[in-house]
């Protein structure tokens, strides 16, 4: 019933989508035909409780009594209002400075189309958990263009990592980002790559919200999570237990996935779907042990400056005393890591298009 879909699902279409999912059984046609009537008649609107209730009207007098709140726009995801970028004008700024872009893989993973993958050199500026990408330097009063919202990039429950497997140019490191957009963002030396990794990681793993339960639908089909781009509310040392508490689960759901490989005979769906779901757990796996070891090293360093963060955490990899070991304070400080493997999904006309001619001896 939403405005973004195309064609509307009929009463016996959605008859037909319930079928046996009553224990089995099919529920009373007359009571689904009752309750399509009263969806059709009367929209569903986005669930809200009480606690987001009150936060909302707490905001609306804030607004009243403080009209730079006013100010705030929203850069929205199409759909999902809970995936809207909210600009805090108010926010504050971790970090800015030059950086390449090259748009590596759209939504959900997808081979980004040749004519959109050139690089590009922005200022980049990281204000809250948005990295904006402006043409010009940045300026703290500057009003923020059209093209630069267009540009910007919600870095919430996201990872950045460095680029281990891509040898074309230095100091390049990838950015993952909730909605599985690949990005390849080149620093212009590999001290300011390790900062930049590090401070990506570090906001994003103080500030993301916890996940909401993934889709449920009649088809068996592994979905993601919904990741909002809200704020949490949890202090340092709860979302610190958010964090390993999700590490920890993620652990066990990838032990337990491979344990149940497909049949030699799955169809080729079944197996994409396998691999698909073991990339996520394999990706969530590593983004949640980042940021528990950043938030666990930044309570431990006791200072609100990041810079000083950042200085205090290199040397400690660097001496590998008693504090973090390489591999675990940033994917950027461990110099012995393995490839990072960042998949993407390649059009069909693009695989056609890739594949190796045959040699001359094994031509017919």
């Amino acid at each position: 019933h939403g405005h973004n879909i195309g064609k509307r699902m009929s009463c016996s279409d959605f008859i037909a989508n319930l079928e046996g999912l009553n224990d089995g059984k099919d529920f009373p046609k007359e009571l689904l035909k009752v309750l399509y009537s009263s969806i059709k008649n009367e929209k569903l609107q986005w669930t809200i409780n009480e606690e987001e209730l009150r936060k909302s009207l707490s905001e609306l007098a804030d607004e009243r009594t403080n009209p730079s709140l006013k100010t705030m726009k929203r850069i929205s995801s199409g759909s999902n209002p809970f995936l809207d970028i909210m600009q805090d004008p108010t926010a504050a700024t971790y970090k800015h400075g030059f950086l390449v872009r090259k748009v590596h893989a759209d939504s959900d993973g997808k081979k980004t189309p040749r004519g959109r993958r050139g690089w590009k050199t922005f200022y980049g500026v990281l204000k809250g958990m948005i990295l904006y990408l402006q043409k010009d330097a940045y300026k703290s009063d500057k009003q923020l263009s059209e093209e630069d919202l267009k540009n910007a990039i919600s870095i919430h429950h996201s990872l950045a990592v460095r680029a281990s497997d891509y040898g074309k140019k230095p100091n390049v490191f990838y950015l993952k980002t909730a909605d599985w957009r690949v990005f390849l963002l080149q620093a212009p030396n590999s001290d300011l790559m390790q900062s930049w990794i590090t401070r990506i990681n570090l906001v994003s793993a103080m500030f993301s919200a916890p996940p909401f339960p993934a889709a449920i639908g009649s088809q068996k089909k592994f979905s993601r999570p919904l990741l909002p781009t809200a704020v949490t509310r949890l202090s340092l040392e709860e979302q610190i237990k958010a964090h390993d508490a999700r590490l920890k689960a993620m652990t066990t759901d990838l032990a337990e996935h491979r344990s149940f490989p497909p049949d030699k005979k799955a169809k080729g769906k079944e197996l994409e779907e396998y691999k698909q779901k073991e990339e996520y757990l394999e990706f969530e796996e590593m983004r949640f042990s980042t940021y528990v070891s950043l938030l666990r090293a930044k309570l431990k360093a006791g200072t609100d400056d990041l810079d000083k963060f950042d200085a205090a955490l290199f040397d400690t990899a660097e001496n590998e005393g008693n504090g973090l070991k390489k591999s675990h304070s940033s994917p950027s400080l461990n110099l012995e890591q393995p490839v990072v493997a960042i998949r993407i999904k390649r059009n069909t006309s693009e695989r056609r298009n890739n594949r190796h001619p045959a040699s001359a001896k094994h031509k017919l």
